[in-house]
């Protein structure tokens, strides 16, 4: 292609978007198609060939990380001074352009930066300070609310009002604007619509920058918002005679933050508004092999309006993807560990190891099976399951039953939710506490006034609490923990409170799985020095699951992480659980317009994390809310080609399980290709013990009508399985499933 050194080692797409001209363009950069190579090495060729200095370039990254390595790579390149460029985040480069114009933006020369807890903090005095009822209007629902309309470039008298509610959210929007001008302060959506602002209101400056930046390149550009694109417009002068050479990467297929408020139809808005001619498409991916690509590609090929390109590699096919059907969601993780132990003993490096999941709340029983084995793990991007705020709080809660002198459970919740304690009156208290060598708890009985009102209060709700939880059943009394103590009603108020009730309700589930998996009954007539009763014994079980086998700094360690977080990560090995209908997709997505093309790009992102083998599984049931719930296999499976897929357990297809779609009954296979079964000749313990016997037709509350199949186990281990007709086949615990004669 060229003598050039720079460009040697470029594929001809790459090439081709190395070398365009000077005008605009859309690059659809597929997952593993070397993106970041290809940003680096157009702004090195374009500095290198004297097209541009340093001083006429910005480039966006949608994090710091990005754009440090970035500068890294581009100095690796290139021996330059690299002062005069402009490479970084939104924020960040809309940080230095009102350091430059504070005074033309409205802003004093050393206005300080919000966090998105100092925000909050500020919203909350904001209310105290009005004598707002922060029940109706909560802090960060309202903190919410200010960033979404910003977001949309919306000040508060452009903000639509239909009722009073509403009406009440506009003027707090105002007195929040008001104080923080006030202060001297801006949050992080302020940076960009008051750099936005700057840009369209002062004709000089933004002909300024409009003159400098000549080319402008955006990286992950799917993930632009309504403001950021119309910041992009304004600085790259579209429309006008010196507009300047925009150039897009992205991959519409990966636009997975649309919460976050990102809007993947700037990308059609682009090509269509900056008349873009050079659309490439990098599709040789140098990541994965042949068939997890196939398997992304067939999945994304179902949603519609996509630009459109298909990933492939030269890699060869490697292995088939692997699927794996649970009878539960124990015993998913179980095999996931046992698959591990295996790979690490076939010297997989356990840092080449990733367990993705659609929902935080998945990881409390993959930790506890990695706990159980000794496996080390590291959470990516989160807090293990024990260590979340909101979980740590449900825990303090149930310390406090147990045990109302805990001061430290006290302190943690004694004003969470919010319930007006000030900071005076727990001065009060923590001083009559170390005056009376007492508890806080007992503290009470010393102080007068408004603290001992205040402090009452949520003593008295600790009294209740205490007695509501008397002869209840342990994850019974977790319910009543996060009903009574106003937790789960107060993360509901939240705008992304749904993960963290999810969370809660896990716990629900951790403690019913601790009473039957850990046996604590027979734990405690075998061993004396075990807790007194279930409660403590499961808040220690806790404890220790909190304090040990998260990896040390530098420790090789199996990762964990949510779909989301994985994005622009890769290992050589990928387990991917929970493919289950209302869980992933998630049941939320098919209430949503394009809900479930979101979820369908979030797929092909998990799958496409994977290099050399990919793991998928689902169960057939999982605990919700304390509750067996029985779950559909993904429509996701039916979208992958079957020669893809080898089934570590029988496919489907012949069990005559029904999955996403499948409308007519199956009939089910002979007993000997199920590794679950007993096989032909041999006794049924489960149809002796339990009185039912296959061929029999049986009735189930939520499945209807169907036909025992085939049995197994015995006692409260007995399990039979159903063929349901319409629902598919499945098999169902005797303990659990109350199934009755038909």
């Amino acid at each position: 292609m060229t003598s050039n050194p720079l460009l040697s080692g470029l594929n001809e797409q790459q090439f081709q978007a190395v070398t365009l001209p000077a005008q605009s363009a859309l690059i659809l950069a597929g997952a593993g198609s070397g993106k970041t190579r290809v940003l680096t090495t157009r702004l090195a060729w374009l500095i290198s060939t004297g097209q541009v200095s340093p001083h006429g370039i910005l480039a966006v990254t949608f994090t710091n990380k990005a754009a440090k390595e970035m500068l890294a790579r581009l100095t690796a390149m290139l021996p330059m001074n690299a002062r005069g460029l402009w490479i970084g985040t939104f924020h960040g480069l809309c940080n230095r352009m009102l350091r430059a114009h504070w005074k033309e933006a409205g802003l004093p020369q050393l206005f300080q930066i919000l966090d998105s807890a100092d925000q909050l903090s500020a919203i909350k005095r904001l209310l105290k300070a009005l004598n707002i009822d922060d029940e109706k209007f909560p802090a960060r629902e309202l903190m919410y609310f200010i960033n979404s309309a910003k977001e949309q470039g919306l000040r508060p008298h452009e903000v639509e009002a239909f009722d009073d509610f509403a009406r009440k959210r506009v003027e707090l929007y105002q007195a929040y604007e008001a104080q923080c001008q006030r202060e001297g302060v801006v949050d992080f959506a302020e940076l960009l619509l008051r750099c936005h602002e700057l840009l369209q209101r002062n004709e000089p400056i933004r002909a300024h920058y409009q003159r400098r930046f000549r080319h402008i390149l955006v990286d992950e550009f799917q993930d632009t918002n309504v403001l950021q694109y119309r910041w992009l417009k304004l600085l790259a002068g579209l429309g006008t005679d010196g507009q300047a050479a925009v150039m897009a990467v992205g991959d519409d297929d990966q636009s997975i933050y649309r919460f976050r408020g990102a809007e993947v139809g700037n990308m059609r808005d682009f090509e269509r508004e900056f008349h873009v001619d050079n659309v490439i498409r990098l599709e040789q991916n140098y990541r994965s092999h042949g068939n997890i690509l196939d398997a992304a590609n067939a999945v994304i090929r179902h949603n519609s309006g996509r630009l459109g390109k298909n990933l492939w590699t030269e890699a060869g096919s490697g292995e088939p993807l692997r699927v794996y059907e649970a009878f539960n969601d124990i015993e998913e993780a179980r095999w996931v560990v046992e698959e591990i132990k295996a790979l690490i003993h076939d010297g997989t490096a356990r840092d080449d190891i990733a367990l993705l999941y659609r929902s935080n709340a998945q990881s409390r029983v993959l930790e506890h099976a990695l706990f159980s084995a000794g496996i080390p793990y590291r959470v990516y991007g989160g807090l293990r399951f024990f260590e979340r705020q909101e979980v740590k709080h449900a825990l303090a809660y149930m310390r406090l039953i147990a045990n109302p002198h805990d001061d430290t459970a006290f302190t943690r919740v004694v004003n969470f939710p919010t319930r007006g304690i000030g900071a005076r009156s727990l001065e009060q208290l923590q001083d009559a506490a170390q005056a009376h060598s007492t508890s806080l708890y007992g503290a009470l009985n010393f102080l007068t006034g408004k603290a001992a009102q205040s402090v009452g209060a949520f003593i008295k709700l600790v009294d209740q609490l205490r007695f509501a939880c008397e002869g209840l059943k342990l994850p019974e009394m977790v319910e009543q923990v996060l009903e009574l103590s106003g937790l789960r009603a107060h993360y509901l108020t939240e705008k992304e409170g749904q993960e963290r009730v999810a969370n809660l309700d896990e716990i629900i589930n951790a403690a019913a799985n601790f009473i039957s998996e850990e046996g604590y009954a027979q734990v405690a007539a075998e061993d004396e020095t075990a807790p007194p009763d279930p409660l403590s014994a499961f808040l220690s079980h806790a404890s220790l699951e909190a304090g040990e086998h998260q990896a040390d700094a530098g420790q090789a360690a199996v990762q964990l992480m949510t779909v989301h977080s994985a994005k622009g990560l890769e290992f050589d090995v990928v387990f991917m659980g929970g493919l289950e209908e209302g869980l992933f997709p998630h049941e939320n997505s098919v209430l949503e317009r394009d809900g479930l093309e979101e979820e369908r790009r979030l797929m092909y992102v998990a799958i496409t994390r994977a290099r050399h083998r990919l793991y998928l599984s689902f169960a057939q049931s999982r605990m919700l809310h304390g509750q067996t719930r029985y779950n559909l296999r993904s429509r996701f499976f039916d979208e992958i080609p079957a020669e893809l897929m080898k089934w570590l357990t029988p496919p489907a297809s012949a069990r005559g399980y029904g999955g996403f779609g499948s409308s007519s009954a199956v009939p089910a296979a002979p007993a000997s290709s199920n590794p679950r079964s007993f096989g032909s000749g041999r006794k049924n313990p489960a149809v002796n013990d339990s009185g039912f016997r296959i061929g029999q037709q049986v009735a189930h509350a939520k499945f209807g009508a169907g036909v025992i199949v085939n049995a197994e186990g015995s006692g409260s281990d007995a399990r039979v399985q159903v063929n349901f007709g319409a629902h598919g086949v499945k098999w169902l615990a005797l303990a659990v499933a109350k199934l009755t004669p038909a």
